[in-house]
């Protein structure tokens, strides 16, 4: 029997509910929050003014607004998940709607005494799943118990698809704001993101496997058999090597995605990976990363950092996850331990600020990094210092450096590194733009666009550049690569703030004697 290789081009889209899965997505609370407030919300809105919709997208700054990308044409079909949303998730916005209610009760009633007497006054669905608490300050909140839920029918795996097809350019439209419908060549699997099958179907980009074998691992249906062989190739893609040089190899795969790699030890941080575009720009793809990963460090649970279209296609390679510690209960700010748990990852670890794992050759430090996040309580994020083969890199994401303070004391611990990597997207987004449906009281317009997504500008770069020291600076996690404008939805000009900051600090920083460049792309560093 013929074995054949999965494509290089299958398009991988992770779904939830039909709409593209991210870390908010998978928790049951959250998850519930963004049925209620945005899918829901952004459906009956696209009913009721279709063209309203179509008009917004035809401006390229709305890209990543709340509009369905699809035409008229497809109201019915939207109107069918709309109504089925309403009927199957009708559990979910019953929890939406009880966080909510408790959140008012505790505003109302809990004023500084015992908390106990508000127990019976917690919705139903809640009852159990939730701990009333004060801070200091007596100001009242709630911690949900988050691995309890998971336990419960609110965590349903059967909402979880996959749906492939095949992809020949970098187009593609704005992930969050449309459900997936179903398209020509297009095939949703009936998996949930633990599926076994899944790691045997992406195993198949190296090592071939018959039809047969796939389609009974995956349970796809005799109905769709032929759309499904159209995903694979009698072709064998080039083997993936392991680096067995000299002192370090550092690869940019677009984004903030970058693989570390020494003869002892493989490292990839926030995996978003191009698929094969022969026309496009250059660029790394899965088929340059080794066959194991040893090490997959996840800098915080954004969109454009913890991304599930990467992740499931590499779990099979993966030994081993680390991602910040959550200190659990906290609406916006879910666990991503429990997260990746409950999809199939099983060895994930949890480092903490300061905290430091050894590993062959080195060792990896977590490095606390302040904004991006608009000011919300959010402790599960954290920037990377990876110490190996004698040489220090400091993956510092989407830091703000809004208190140079913070780096004087790291720098007291680690001293000089020889190479950071940066993000500058030093506009960002309004609060709502992301956490919005987790809110249960509006935020007024002036203060929500104060609180923004936003990392280091020039000054506050180069603040942070002068006190860690590098003998290499590298501005990432800027979103230009044209594969990635469907998680990111940016579009930049010469004159884009993000662009002239950055300029700003690469052109000072050469004149420092610094190497100093924003990456696109792809980019390979030798460290020897």
């Amino acid at each position: 029997m013929e074995k054949l290789y999965l494509s290089q081009n299958v398009l991988v889209e992770p779904l939830i509910n039909q709409w593209y899965a991210w870390p908010y997505l998978v928790p049951p609370v959250t998850c519930s929050m963004y049925i209620a407030n945005l899918h829901v919300k952004t459906m009956q809105s696209f009913l009721a003014a279709p063209q309203a919709h179509i008009a917004a997208l035809k401006n390229p700054a709305m890209a990543g607004g709340p509009f369905i990308h699809y035409d008229e044409s497809r109201v019915g079909e939207v109107k069918s998940l709309l109504d089925r949303t309403m009927k199957e998730q009708a559990h979910m916005l019953k929890l939406a709607a009880a966080i909510k209610e408790l959140d008012e009760i505790l505003s109302n009633e809990a004023v500084g005494y015992s908390l106990e007497p508000i127990y019976k006054r917690v919705p139903d669905v809640l009852k159990g799943y939730v701990e009333l608490v004060y801070d200091l300050n007596n100001r009242p909140s709630f911690r949900l118990i988050e691995g309890l839920i998971y336990k419960c029918s609110y965590y349903r795996r059967t909402s979880q698809t996959v749906a492939l097809s095949l992809i020949n350019d970098d187009s593609r439209v704005f992930a969050f704001s449309s459900p997936k419908l179903e398209d020509e060549g297009w095939l949703h699997l009936s998996a949930p993101f633990d599926h076994e099958g899944i790691d045997e179907l992406f195993k198949m980009k190296n090592t071939p496997q018959s039809l047969d074998y796939i389609e009974e691992a995956l349970g796809v249906e005799a109905r769709d058999s032929k759309r499904f062989s159209t995903f694979f190739t009698a072709q064998s893609p080039p083997r993936p090597t392991r680096y067995e040089g000299e002192g370090v190899r550092l690869r940019y795969f677009g984004h903030a995605c970058v693989l570390i790699e020494s003869k002892e030890v493989s490292i990839l941080i926030d995996p978003v990976i191009s698929y094969e575009n022969k026309a496009g720009i250059p660029r790394y793809i899965y088929a340059d990363l080794p066959e194991r990963l040893d090490y997959v460090l996840i800098t915080h649970n954004h969109q454009d950092h913890c991304v599930f279209e990467a992740l499931l296609q590499l779990r099979h390679k993966i030994r081993n996850v680390i991602v910040p510690k959550c200190l659990g209960g906290n609406l916006a700010d879910p666990c991503l331990k429990a997260i990746f748990q409950n999809i199939g990852f099983t060895s994930v670890i949890e480092i903490d600020e300061m905290e430091s794992i050894e590993i062959d050759g080195g060792s990896i430090i977590g490095v606390p990094f302040l904004g991006e996040h608009g000011d919300l309580n959010i402790r599960t994020k954290i920037a990377h210092l990876v110490q190996v083969a004698g040489k220090s890199i400091l993956l510092a994401a989407d830091s703000n450096n809004i208190e140079t303070k913070l780096y004087e004391h790291i720098y007291e611990f680690v001293g000089n590194v020889d190479v950071i990597f940066l993000g500058m997207e030093c506009v960002g987004g309004p609060m709502t733009w992301l956490y919005g449906p987790l809110l249960t009281k509006p935020l007024s317009r002036k203060m929500d666009q104060s609180r923004r997504f936003d990392g280091s500008n020039c000054e506050r770069a180069l603040e942070l550049i002068t006190q860690i020291n590098p003998g290499q600076v590298y501005i990432y996690a800027m979103g230009q690569e044209p594969w990635l404008t469907f998680l990111t939805a940016l579009q930049y000009t010469e004159d884009s703030q993000q662009l002239v900051e950055s300029n700003r600090l690469i052109n000072i920083s050469k004149n420092r004697s610094l190497i100093a460049e924003r990456l696109f792309g792809q980019k390979e560093i030798f460290l020897n």
